[in-house]
């Protein structure tokens, strides 16, 4: 029969499952069989030939024919998975099962009447028949996903048979060890299967079916309530699935083993088509939904991979319930680390390999969830963040992260990127050792739209920094924190920093210290604060190779002297304020010495349509107009003392040198400064501050939304979630 007619006679069976008032009888295998039996139809035919109205028309009109559908098509795959689908109409019959479910799912979980139906047992579910009592009659929901595990892992279907022989005696599927099928060399199995075409493709399609499952999650609204655990995820990750192990292992090492580049071909990629890149999108979303949990509310592992429990506590296994999560945990090998960094690495920065050999190389796109895997691996495996930390391989995941932000500055629809790209950075500035390594220098050059300096990797984070603050879009406000918070935690360890860098510091200054930004919220000095203590730092503890920097502090002296006199009766505070209204932006741009911009580089692009809205913070309008008093009550605190006394001491000498050499020549003035010392004329330095990023339920939810969102835009070909009642996040149709 050819696949015209096969499609024709699905077609015909879908019509007459919604035209079927009378519910169809679940033995009546003549009429199921025809959705599953001799179809060859893609995932793209089955949505094509399956409409939304149709799957909502038999949800409405004909519940009990929409329940067998989906109780038969479950019943296919745990028969598959029983008999090890040794046969290729057997096979056939779970691909069509798998495909037909990936498309009704969503339309299940949108209607919450119907949300708990795949948790029910279905009266003679079980393999005894009738009997209601029968052991075997899970609920739906758990039959179908323990299923899909052995499918995943079922010889000469999803996996390489170990068998030579072509005898008949078959593996039996319960009998085989799934652990010497994982699917990929790397952590914890060191050998690399040949790989397969075909079981690639049948291995996406699963996974397929189980992100869907997954995704139940989009269709609650967004709750700070942690213990909203995700049943499905929840049953999947746990000890009920004998697959946990090899599963996890196969998804983080397929993942982590992708090389988009071709074997370093450049342009092998279009020669032939590279069928491993789905699996490895699937794969990545599936692993990052697995590790859905908040750890900020569990005992949760410490650094030596034990728990804070005793014996006695033992009601409860200590640490994570999920698997996932507690093997991820557990890895501590360096080679481990050593191949999870490498890999993550390698694909974060093949996006920019892509701009400067344009088309060498197949460019990911999967890039938001990698970050997330990223996230996760440093929040649940602080061996994993020591290690990142101590070597300079850091800088190979900074780097992209600060290309992917200056990227998306303007983009509205990206403002999900730029809030995890910031986290992931505010994260590991929390550790001394990442200020340490910001002084290699910077040599690749990344194709950006930034001045040309020469420095090093902290002059580059300040430079884009001040590119996002200056030209970034009004929903970035909220991050402008954290931005000054990572130079901050940064600051006590830069040795040198560049002209170029020192001088956007002082341009942000400059902006932030205005009468009207400092009046016009509540908040705003909190920046001018944060400024003050990076110049602090610098001073004190790194002041000998920052002549730059103290060079540009003494030609910019006028912004502390107004800092240190800034008005506090009202009649100023109202002028300052007036002011605003003249100066629409946030922040003016014309005194950034922004020079040429590398070469290469494109601008931002904006707002794409149709794109997802998700915001951490909304800023709050609140009717709140300064008071003297509430000036005073923070200027009294500006932490200028150490500036004031370095002004104090340099600026005579300074201009001593231009009078008597007759200079307006920077680089003797430099040359003086390098050669100067304030030791025992600045007050004793104060201990170094930093500011860890603290977990929340809070922080938890927001990674849920973002994550979900990023599945719902990436899973386009076929749109499983397109046009459903998603309540996680809001979907904006241009």
């Amino acid at each position: 029969m050819g696949s015209a007619d096969s499609k024709l006679n699905f077609r015909k069976a879908v019509i007459q499952l919604t035209t079927k008032t009378q519910p169809v009888e679940a033995t009546d295998d003549a009429f199921w069989d025809q959705f599953w039996a001799d179809t060859a139809t893609s995932v793209q035919d089955v949505f094509a030939l399956v409409p939304a109205a149709e799957i909502r028309a038999v949800r409405e009109e004909s519940p009990s024919n929409l329940a067998t559908l989906c109780y038969k098509a479950v019943e296919k795959l745990v028969q598959g998975a029983e008999s090890g689908c040794h046969t290729e109409k057997e096979r056939q019959i779970v691909l069509n099962c798998s495909r037909l479910l990936t498309r009704i799912l969503p339309y299940i979980f949108e209607d919450p009447d119907w949300r708990g139906f795949f948790w029910s047992t279905v009266p003679g579910a079980g393999r005894g028949g009738g009997d209601e009592d029968d052991e075997n009659a899970r609920p739906l929901a758990e039959s179908l996903l323990l299923a899909v595990a052995d499918l995943l892992f079922c010889p000469d279907f999803t996996v390489q048979s170990h068998r030579r022989s072509t005898v008949d005696t078959a593996e039996d599927i319960h009998s085989i060890d799934s652990c010497e099928y994982i699917w990929e060399a790397g952590v914890g199995f060191a050998h690399s299967p040949q790989p397969n075409y075909i079981h690639d493709l049948n291995r996406t399609e699963l996974l397929k079916l189980l992100l869907t499952c997954f995704s139940e999650a989009m269709y609650l609204p967004p709750s700070s309530d942690s213990s909203n655990t995700n049943p499905w995820v929840q049953f999947f990750c746990s000890t009920e699935n004998r697959h946990a192990l090899p599963l996890f292992t196969s998804l983080l090492n397929v993942v982590c083993a992708y090389d988009p580049v071709g074997y370093g071909i450049p342009y092998n990629h279009l020669l032939f088509s590279d069928y491993r890149e789905p699996l490895v999108e699937e794969a990545a979303q599936v692993l990052i939904v697995t590790l859905d949990y908040d750890s900020s509310t569990s005992s949760s592992p410490t650094v030596d991979g034990t728990t804070t429990g005793t014996a006695m506590d033992d009601v409860d296994p200590p640490g994570p319930d999920n698997l996932f999560v507690n093997y991820l945990s557990r890895i501590h090998r360096e080679e481990d680390f050593q191949f999870i960094l490498k890999g993550v690495a390698r694909l974060l920065s093949n996006p920019l390999v892509q701009t400067y050999l344009p088309n060498s190389a197949k460019k990911i796109q999967f890039h938001q969830e990698l970050l997330v895997l990223f996230w996760k691996l440093c929040d649940f495996n602080k061996k994993f963040l020591f290690f990142v930390l101590k070597s300079s391989d850091v800088l190979d995941i900074l780097v992209p992260i600060l290309y992917f932000l200056n990227d998306a500055r303007a983009d509205q629809s990206r403002v999900g990127l730029m809030h995890i790209g910031v986290f992931i950075l505010l994260l590991l500035s929390g550790e001394r050792n990442f200020g340490v390594r910001l002084n290699k220098p910077y040599s690749v050059r990344v194709p950006m739209d930034i001045p040309v300096f020469t420095g090093t990797h902290a002059d580059l984070l300040i430079i884009v920094f001040h590119k996002i603050i200056t030209s970034g879009h009004q929903r970035l406000q909220p991050l402008f924190d954290c931005l000054l918070t990572i130079i901050v935690n940064v600051s006590p360890y830069l040795k040198s920093l560049s002209m170029v860098a020192a001088n956007k510091l002082l341009h942000l200054l400059e902006a932030f210290s205005t009468t009207w930004f400092l009046f016009s919220a509540v908040q705003n000095h909190h920046l001018v604060f944060f400024l003050l203590e990076v110049f602090n730092n610098i001073i004190q503890y790194q002041f000998d190779g920052n002549s730059n920097l103290v060079y540009a502090v003494i030609r910019k002296r006028n912004v502390f002297h107004q800092l240190a006199n800034l008005p506090t009766d009202s009649q100023s505070i109202q002028k300052g304020l007036q002011r605003k209204k003249k100066s629409p932006e946030p922040i003016s741009r014309t005194n950034s010495q922004d020079g040429a911009s590398m070469e290469g580089s494109r601008p931002a692009a904006p707002a794409e349509p149709g794109t997802l809205k998700t915001s951490l913070v909304a800023t709050p309008g609140g009717q709140w107009s300064p008071t003297p008093d509430w000036v005073m009550s923070w200027k009294s605190k500006l932490p200028l003392q150490t500036i004031m006394r370095l002004l104090q001491v340099l600026v005579p000498q300074v201009e001593k040198i231009c009078i008597d050499k007759g200079l307006t020549d920077e680089s003797e003035i430099l040359k003086f400064l390098q050669h100067g010392t304030l030791v025992g004329l600045l007050p004793v330095p104060h201990p170094i501050l930093i500011r860890k990023y603290q977990a929340n339920s809070g922080t938890a939810m927001w990674f849920r939304t973002y994550m979900w969102g990023v599945i719902y835009l990436r899973n386009v070909d076929p749109p499983i979630w397109y046009d459903t009642d998603v309540k996680l996040f809001e979907i904006q149709r241009v």
